[in-house]
């Protein structure tokens, strides 16, 4: 069976190649649905905001006896009836109980009701309240953050690869990977807190930098591609998404493993909210944006370009030059050796090149592992 470190230099080298750019309607559908989705579940049902975006009152409960939600429901609207209630279980026999601002009389009462319904003393109960100002203040500043984080990125990306196209399409697949990853917390239900709105900002970088790695091969393997008809400008973006998935790839699952486990220690062993929440959101959040990344940014990115005179042209000498030689106009290029003179690629599907064009170039047989370069006689032997 083939190694996974065979198949990436295979990609690496173009022996294998995935047309990925050229399937860009299809990756536009598959992103447009998810967007649309994600902008229905904004709306319906809509974010499920914590108490520090809500306001309210909260009573954590320590060594219960039972750890029941619907305990904690009834102890809190025999006190208030009506009164729209939230518990959940915090570890293995914590409670919180969260609902609308109470006055003192109304806590005192619904503390002892849950000391009794849970089989605790008072001392074991624990009560807060916590304004919606602070929580709004939190939403006023992640939104001011992300407009300069836009703004700072867009720049950077324009200056670096002297482009604005290149800055365009990684805000589109950055604006794709806010959104997902917001409509997924409201389709499920997630609970939106504080540490949540941090995540979401935290994946806002990590998104870009996998985009921004992508976006430095393209450059490296379109530089002066005018100049030549070895390839289209898409193709060798191509071949740059191709070049880096591997990567892209190992640097997600190296990403996600310790978040995962955050994750499963702070949902299910800890009960700890600021832990579950801030994890949840890395965990979708570059789920999301490795997609992105390899389906949307690119694919934008030449088809924002493509359109420009002397890519339009450079094309269509590729198209005419692969029409002299029989070849087919949407072929992908396998880099083999050449015959001095000819800048033109042998022919190759995916996952490897035609027998009878491996035939005609001589160079065709040096494969990988020797760099594409021709042996050399071995030095110090005993000259006759």
């Amino acid at each position: 069976m083939p190694s996974f470190a065979k198949f990436g230099n295979d990609l690496y080298t173009g022996r294998r190649s995935y047309n990925i750019v050229a399937r860009r309607k299809l990756w536009y559908s598959v992103a447009a649905l998810i967007v649309l989705i994600s902008s229905v579940g904004l709306f319906t049902p809509g974010l499920n905001s914590s108490i520090e975006f809500r306001g309210g009152s909260e009573f954590r409960v320590s060594h219960a006896r039972t750890t029941s939600e619907i305990t904690g429901q009834r102890a809190v609207t025999d006190v208030r009836p009506g009164s729209h209630v939230r518990v959940s279980v915090v570890g293995d026999n914590g409670v919180r109980v969260q609902t609308e601002k109470l006055t003192d009389t109304e806590t005192g009462k619904v503390k002892e009701s849950l000391a009794e319904a849970y089989g605790v003393s008072e001392d074991e109960i624990t009560s807060s309240f916590v304004g919606a100002t602070w929580g709004r203040d939190v939403s006023r500043k992640a939104l001011n953050s992300l407009v300069v984080f836009t703004i700072l990125v867009a720049l950077f990306i324009a200056l670096y690869f002297r482009t604005w196209k290149m800055a365009l399409a990684a805000l589109a697949a950055l604006a794709h990977d806010l959104v997902a990853t917001v409509g997924i917390y409201a389709i499920i239900g997630f609970e939106v807190s504080p540490a949540s709105v941090i995540g979401f900002l935290t994946i806002l970088g990590y998104s870009l930098y996998d985009t921004v790695v992508v976006f430095d091969k393209v450059r490296e393997n379109t530089d002066h591609i005018t100049a030549t008809t070895k390839r289209t400008y898409g193709e060798a973006a191509n071949k740059a998404v191709n070049q880096t998935l591997v990567r892209s790839i190992n640097t997600s699952v190296v990403a996600l493993l310790p978040v995962a486990a955050i994750l499963f220690i702070g949902a299910f062993l800890l009960g700890a909210g600021t832990l579950k929440d801030i994890s949840l959101a890395l965990f979708i959040g570059m789920l999301v944006g490795t997609y992105s990344s390899i389906f949307i940014a690119t694919p934008i990115l030449v088809h924002l370009r493509e359109g420009e005179p002397e890519l339009a042209e450079q094309a269509a000498r590729v198209r005419k030059k692969r029409a002299e030689k029989g070849l087919s106009e949407d072929v992908e290029p396998l880099d083999l050796p050449t015959k001095q003179g000819d800048d033109e690629p042998v022919a190759a599907g995916v996952g490897g090149s035609s027998t009878a064009e491996s035939q005609e170039r001589p160079g065709a047989s040096m494969r990988a592992g020797s760099g594409g370069q021709r042996p050399q006689p071995r030095r110090g032997g005993r000259r006759k």
